[in-house]
């Protein structure tokens, strides 16, 4: 069967009935719908200092995983190249809300949707990243920024158990999510889960303050490798639980529209075939790594080696390597560093020209950046200078966010240990 979530609605679609004997059903599949926030302030200039707080704290996740991997494995990863951010304080950034169903932290940060824990079921919104791999929700004995927030009330399910070991990982901002660990039922798009590791934090960070980030909390979708919990994410456990019909899942991240499709593909998303790409594989593996053969401005190769890249929905910019930055901006007119007036590694494109020809070439086949995915508003109000979705930055891989990823349907297959791409279908 079928299972497709709606904004309050769950609708069953019975398989029809083949000839006899009847093969038994297939596990369903789910969507959850997802909906987005902005990095764009209220008058359309790009929030600068949110663009700035977001790259410390994706390289503070990454350097994150890099440490759990190391604690999991007893390995050190292969892109682990040892820098790790220092904390810088922040003030709290009041971020707006989308008005779409798979809503996205700052334009494209986190994207969040529904998800339902405990006996009885309680519903909570959550971010979700595949560039992490733990679940945590503000639990009840939560007393700092965790206010606003829906809390987990594991005393009130029936089915939680508390592990007694705790949790704790550091933001970039210096503060912390910390809490105790549980195993508890979790519904994702009513596909259901026993067992689940659920962090009940004691603990969030400012950047989980509800003035920062409206979701109750996050639940991350790549590999066990880098759990903190040392536990399997909810999707690998419905997988291993036989909750699904296959071992994938989708995300589209429209501005009016995205959708997590789960445990199967959605092929009414995407226009022709999916292009799949093996990941690097680490043994374990850890992040969604690939490689990127190439980068392109137009008919012009700007980077001609391959390298190695993360697909993640957890980080809304385009990040590479500080050489490969200058290169593609240096073909693109107009195009200038703006180390001094937005942050070190970000660049500008004149407003009036964001090109629609930046391409990165994947498994042979070529996906381009849409002007409106490349641009994050002007520098200031009236200015003709606009960030540019691409940046750079030594993170050990490129990342392949947001603004990477809204232009495809993207696929992560936890069986074939591949990621798919086509171009999305605009609704």
């Amino acid at each position: 069967m079928q299972i497709k979530l709606s904004v309050a609605l769950l609708a069953l679609v019975p398989l029809l009935a083949a000839a006899s004997p009847a093969p038994s059903p297939a596990p369903p599949v789910a969507k959850v719908p997802v909906a987005r926030r902005s990095f764009t302030k209220e008058n359309g200039v790009a929030d600068i200092e949110a663009l700035k707080a977001h790259v410390l704290e994706v390289q503070t996740k990454i350097g994150r995983g890099f440490d759990n991997f190391k604690a999991n494995t007893g390995k050190v990863h292969p892109n682990d190249n040892g820098v790790r951010p220092a904390p810088v304080k922040r003030s709290p950034v009041k971020r707006a809300t989308g008005k779409v169903t798979l809503t996205d932290d700052l334009d494209g940060d986190l994207w969040q949707g529904g998800v339902s824990v405990g006996t009885p079921l309680s519903a909570f919104t959550v971010d979700f990243d595949t560039g992490s791999s733990d679940f945590f929700l503000p639990g009840p004995k939560c007393t700092t920024n965790c206010q606003g927030h829906k809390v987990f009330q594991t005393g009130s399910s029936s089915t939680a158990v508390d592990q007694h070991k705790t949790f704790s990982i550091e933001f970039g901002d210096g503060s912390t999510v910390a809490g105790e660990i549980f195993k508890d039922t979790v519904s994702l798009g009513g596909l259901v889960a026993t067992g689940q590791a659920v962090v009940a934090a004691t603990q969030y960070s400012e950047g989980f303050a509800i003035a920062n980030s409206p979701p109750d909390g996050l639940l991350g979708m790549a590999f066990q490798s880098i759990a903190n919990t040392g536990d399997s994410p909810v999707f690998p456990t419905l997988v291993s639980q036989g909750k699904t019909s296959s071992s994938v899942f989708g995300f589209t991240l429209l501005d009016d529209g995205g959708e997590l499709f789960l445990g199967g593909t959605d092929t009414t998303a995407f226009t022709g075939s999916l292009t799949f790409t093996p990941l690097i594989v680490t043994n374990p593996p850890a992040f969604w790594e690939i490689s990127v053969s190439s980068a392109s401005v137009g008919a012009t190769k700007v980077v001609t080696r391959a390298q190695d890249a993360i697909v993640d929905t957890g980080t809304t910019l385009l990040i590479v390597d500080p050489t490969s930055a200058t290169a593609i901006h240096n073909k693109i007119p107009g195009a200038a560093s703006a180390a001094r007036t937005v942050g070190q590694g970000f660049f500008t494109i004149p407003c009036n020209e964001i090109p629609s020809n930046v391409g990165f070439t994947i498994a042979g086949k070529t996906f381009t950046l849409s002007a409106d995915t490349l641009n994050f508003g002007p520098v200031s109000e009236g200015s003709n200078s606009c960030v540019s979705g691409i940046m750079g930055a030594n993170e050990g891989f490129w990342i392949l966010g947001d603004v990477f990823i809204r232009n495809t349907y993207t696929e992560f297959d936890f069986g074939n240990e591949r990621v798919g791409f086509a171009p999305v279908v605009l609704k």
